[in-house]
C-alpha cells in the first residue's frame, strides 16, 4: 500500500532529507520518494499504519500535513 502526504513548510534538500529520514525511521515504512515542487511524500507501507502516526512523525520533524491521500 502506499500514502501520499501533502506536507507545507518543506523548501530546501534539507528539509526533504529530514522528511525522508524521520518517515524511514518509521517500523512498517519500506520506501520514502519526497517532491518538493509537488510538497508530497509517498510512503511505501508494508504494513498499515495510522495517519495520525504519520501527521506526528512529520510534525515532529518541524513541517505540517495538509493532506494523506490512500493510492
Amino acid at each position: 500500500m502506499k500514502k501520499t502526504l501533502l506536507i507545507e513548510g518543506m523548501s530546501c534538500n534539507h528539509c526533504k532529507m529530514r522528511v525522508e529520514k524521520a518517515l524511514s525511521d518509521v517500523v512498517g515504512i519500506d520506501g520514502v520518494a519526497v517532491d518538493l515542487a509537488t510538497k508530497t511524500a509517498v510512503v511505501t507501507l508494508s504494513q498499515e499504519i495510522e495517519d495520525a502516526v504519520l501527521i506526528e512523525v512529520i510534525d515532529d520533524a518541524g513541517y505540517d500535513v495538509v493532506e494523506v491521500k490512500v493510492q
